[in-house]
């Protein structure tokens, strides 16, 4: 039996009848780039994200650093995040111009330590962000009580974690903003690179929408520095089709997850993930840890051998990164991420996903385990 590690062709299969006529709409009244649904689903987004505004974006990457450009945000100026999360959370914020500053993450969630923060604060440091990790939020209590009493801004991440809550409230209302991606892997994606922030703030979400247009509120006149970052109306058609079933995506993910959790414990030693109990985990990447580098690429590759699809998320930190040494970080800086990206391994999940197949990557663990 073949396992995917996502199955978007399934996905795509099941919604056909409704994501087929919404492509063809956009094409028919060539509104190609933004246009009626892209305002359509930014409103949709609000809504469901539970803010005032949403402002959508070309890609996941450009949100973030829009966002931090739209907060005032830049050089000389220091941006703390955590030391295991993808790549382009530090890459929005050097896009700013201002520098990353690491914090580790807890010893069981994966986010953020909110322990750690403090002795991360400086004169320089303007903004935090919070990442929510495969699906999970962060203790954003805690991080935003920080936050306020040094007069810091909070960014989320909500890139991995659309449609979770955190004490009853939906990521993306938990911070000043938030900056997620509609990459096609994530729980809500688009047929392409598409973002968005969401946010309270007026001023910002004004100065967000002239930045994706060239810094401009109206045509060739340039009132703020920008890019191009606008999202086309064949995205929004697929999201806006996407977001009735999103809801419903996000409770299958929990329930295969629960599912892999009850076969999977006391199975090998494996350390499987953690729910704090003040949060909605959806379970966006289900990801387990084996006891050392050497039994993690054993499993992998049985796994592989016999068409399961795993990853690594991640394998190596961004502060062990060759395009980041001028960081200034080195092994042993922040030994939990380092720990934890030799050990970690990223199950199939999908909220199409099979008992039948989730049964065939639960025997083909125990087997390895049974050598």
């Amino acid at each position: 039996m073949k396992v995917p590690f996502v199955d978007l062709q399934q996905q795509y299969r099941s919604i056909k009848s409704e994501i087929d006529p919404a492509i063809l709409a956009v094409l028919d009244e060539a509104h190609f780039i933004m246009g009626p649904e892209v305002y359509a689903f930014e409103d949709e987004f609000s809504v469901f994200s539970g803010v005032e505004f949403t402002t959508s974006m070309g890609t996941g990457t450009d949100a973030p650093h829009i966002a931090l450009r739209a907060m005032g945000i830049g050089a000389g100026d220091e941006v703390i995040t955590q030391s295991n999360t993808f790549i382009a959370t530090l890459e929005a914020i050097i896009m700013a111009g201002a520098k990353p500053v690491l914090v580790d993450m807890t010893p069981d969630t994966y986010n953020m330590d909110p322990d750690l923060l403090e002795a991360a604060i400086t004169d320089k440091t303007k903004a935090i962000i919070p990442v929510h990790m495969y699906g999970q939020p962060c203790q954003m209590d805690e991080i935003n009580a920080i936050a306020k009493a040094h007069h810091l801004f909070v960014l989320e991440d909500n890139a991995q974690s659309v449609g979770a809550k955190y004490k009853g409230r939906p990521t993306g209302s938990l911070g000043d903003a938030a900056s997620t991606s509609f990459y096609p892997g994530k729980n809500l994606g688009a047929y392409g690179d598409a973002g968005a922030v969401t946010t309270n703030n007026e001023e910002w979400t004004v100065r967000m929408r002239m930045m994706r247009d060239h810094g401009s509120s109206r045509k060739y006149h340039h009132d703020v520095w920008g890019t191009n970052s606008r999202l086309d109306g064949v995205q929004a058609a697929v999201l806006h089709v996407k977001m009735k079933y999103i809801d419903q995506w996000n409770q299958q993910r929990r329930e295969a997850g629960a599912k892999y959790s009850e076969k999977l414990s006391g199975v090998g030693g494996l350390k499987l993930p953690t729910t704090h109990p003040d949060t909605d985990h959806i379970y966006h990447l289900y990801v387990v840890q084996t006891k050392d580098e050497t039994e993690r690429d054993a499993l992998m590759k049985q796994l592989q051998d016999n068409d399961i699809g795993v990853a690594i998320h991640y394998p190596i930190p961004p502060h062990l990164q060759p395009g980041y040494t001028n960081l200034g970080y080195k092994l042993g800086d922040f030994p939990r991420a380092e720990s934890y990206a030799k050990r970690i391994i990223s199950l199939p999940i999908f909220p199409e996903i099979t008992d039948e197949q989730i049964d065939h990557v639960v025997e083909n663990i125990k087997n390895f385990y049974a050598k």
